[in-house]
């Protein structure tokens, strides 16, 4: 419950509270011109972000104002470039976003904003620090998608952000740790992104200039391949040694297992290579985008060690392991999309791009 200071009238409480009084502070800050006598831009945001500090100090569970708050020290800190100020800002943005996300956790926008934020603020930190910030960036894109699977916005920036890591991590000679995931992978991931973006929202020409460069990262003619820890088909509670270690490709169509018949490769392989479709082997584990009804990350003692995969379809569940749960998150990502994009209407632009 807020404490309200007896001093303040119920009056002028309301009128300082008001999302409409604290926001169109923000709006006239927006509406200012360069060359006008009134108040600078920045001096109404910097009274914004008094009122929105009276506010919640007054309410401190009024999640809008610390989301609007956060705004407002964003445009701040925009106006400040690469500088010491800006990088306090960013820093008091990240600050409410996270306090506008914990008293209202269902704010898929909110979520992509501290992530944009957290972007902002790891191009001023030192080096040192960079990349913890852009990991902590990711895990909110990330969970932004989770919350809505069609945030086109999120999902783009998702990608850009993928793709500086993969820029950054080639620029420091790669990664030193196998269980990390390298850069050429970042670029992949973040070419699944931005292609999903694209899918959902083909209109927008930022999206189809980003898609541009980053199209030749994936694994064409599919979204995504890797490595999954398989069952036998049919027997998802076999022995832990009869589960083998095979690849898999994600398209517009499928979820598909590469079984390797008369020693060539079925389809793309990760070398590349092709060989003729009439070769796939009637065994190899298949899940049609359509049958599935949800995807998710399991951990059940009756899968051999590592990250598991339960994808849930209209035929019953299919159980796969990943290699680590990054490795994972990239897996269940691009499903979800996938599905998304089919539940929207939209698969034949997602065909065009990895097909075209």
């Amino acid at each position: 419950m807020c404490q309200i200071a007896h001093i303040m009238s119920p009056l002028f409480l309301s009128h300082i509270m008001s999302p409409l009084f604290l926001f169109g502070l923000q709006e006239s800050a927006d509406n200012v011109s360069p060359d006008s006598t009134s108040p600078s831009k920045d001096a109404l945001l910097e009274e914004a972000c008094k009122k929105y500090d009276e506010a919640t100090r007054l309410c401190p569970t009024l999640h809008d104002a610390f989301y609007n708050w956060a705004i407002a020290i964003s445009d701040r800190a925009k106006m400040r470039g690469r500088t010491k100020e800006a990088e306090e800002l960013w820093e008091q943005a990240t600050k409410n976003y996270e306090k506008a996300v914990q008293l209202n956790w269902n704010t898929p926008q909110a979520l992509n904003n501290w992530g944009l934020a957290l972007q902002e603020l790891s191009a001023i930190v030192p080096a040192r620090e960079k990349q913890k910030i852009v990991r902590t960036a990711i895990s909110k894109f990330r969970a932004a998608i989770q919350l809505q699977f069609d945030f086109h916005r999120a999902i783009y920036n998702l990608g850009t952000v993928l793709y500086g890591l993969a820029e950054d991590t080639l620029r420091t000679g790669g990664s030193t740790n196998p269980k990390e995931v390298s850069p050429n992978e970042l670029y992949s991931q973040s070419a699944i992104y931005i292609a999903a973006a694209h899918a959902l929202k083909p209109t927008y020409s930022v999206y189809s200039s980003a898609l541009r460069l980053v199209r030749s990262m994936l694994p064409l003619p599919h979204l995504k391949d890797g490595y999954l820890t398989a069952p036998p088909v049919g027997n998802t509670i076999a022995p832990h040694s009869d589960w083998k270690r095979t690849e898999f490709f994600l398209n517009h169509e499928a979820l598909q297992q590469v079984i390797r018949v008369e020693q060539k490769q079925v389809f793309r392989s990760l070398s590349g290579r092709t060989a003729d479709v009439a070769n796939i082997d009637k065994r190899a584990i298949r899940v049609d985008i359509p049958d599935i009804v949800s995807v998710s990350a399991c951990a059940d003692l009756t899968l051999p060690p590592g990250a598991g995969l339960c994808i849930d379809t209209t035929h019953g569940p299919v159980f796969l392991v990943a290699d680590s749960w990054e490795y994972l998150d990239g897996w269940l990502d691009a499903i979800r999309l996938v599905y998304t994009i089919y539940a929207r209407g939209k698969t034949d632009v997602l065909a065009g791009i990895i097909t075209g």
